[in-house]
C-alpha cells in the first residue's frame, strides 16, 4: 500500500472524522473508502448527476447497488423503510444516519430509477423466498 500525506482544511477534515466514527471506521479507512468510492463513479460513469448525494457501488453479490454517498446505505434499504413500513423521511433519518435531505433524495432518485431498483427488490425476494423454501426449520423455530 502506497502512502500519501494530505492536507486537509480543519473543518473537512473534522467532518470526515465524525462521518467515520458514525461508520465505525477509522478516518482513514474513511478516506480510503471516499476516494475509492469517487474513481469507481467517475470509472463506471453510472452517477446520476441529477442526484449528487447517490453514487453506485459494487455490492456483496458484485452487482452495482445505489447508495447514500459516504455511507454503506443502499438506496433501496431507505425504499423499503418508506414504502412498506410506512415510515416518514424524519422516521428514517432518525433512524439510519443519514439526513433528511439524502433520504429525500434517495425517494427521488428511486421515482427516476424505479424500474431498476424494483428489479433489485424483487430479486431479493426471490432469493428470501427460496432459502425459506429450502430451509423450513427456521420457520418452524420462529414460531415457538
Amino acid at each position: 500500500m502506497a502512502r500519501y500525506a494530505l492536507n486537509l482544511p480543519v473543518e473537512l477534515k473534522q467532518e470526515a472524522e465524525l462521518m467515520a466514527k458514525q461508520q465505525g471506521v477509522s478516518l482513514n479507512q474513511f478516506i480510503q473508502w471516499a476516494v475509492a468510492e469517487k474513481v469507481g463513479g467517475l470509472r463506471q460513469t453510472l452517477d446520476d448527476p441529477r442526484f449528487p448525494l447517490i453514487t453506485y457501488r459494487r455490492g456483496g453479490s458484485g452487482a452495482m447497488q445505489p447508495m447514500i454517498r459516504g455511507t454503506n446505505l443502499r438506496v433501496k434499504t431507505l425504499v423499503v423503510a418508506y414504502k412498506y413500513w410506512e415510515m416518514s423521511a424524519e422516521q428514517i433519518a432518525d433512524e439510519w444516519p443519514v439526513s433528511e435531505s439524502a433520504v429525500q433524495e434517495a425517494l427521488a432518485f428511486y421515482d427516476a430509477h424505479r424500474n431498476e431498483i424494483d428489479a433489485h427488490l424483487t430479486e431479493e425476494a426471490n432469493i428470501a423466498q427460496e432459502y425459506a423454501r429450502k430451509t423450513p426449520y427456521v420457520e418452524a423455530e420462529a414460531t415457538h
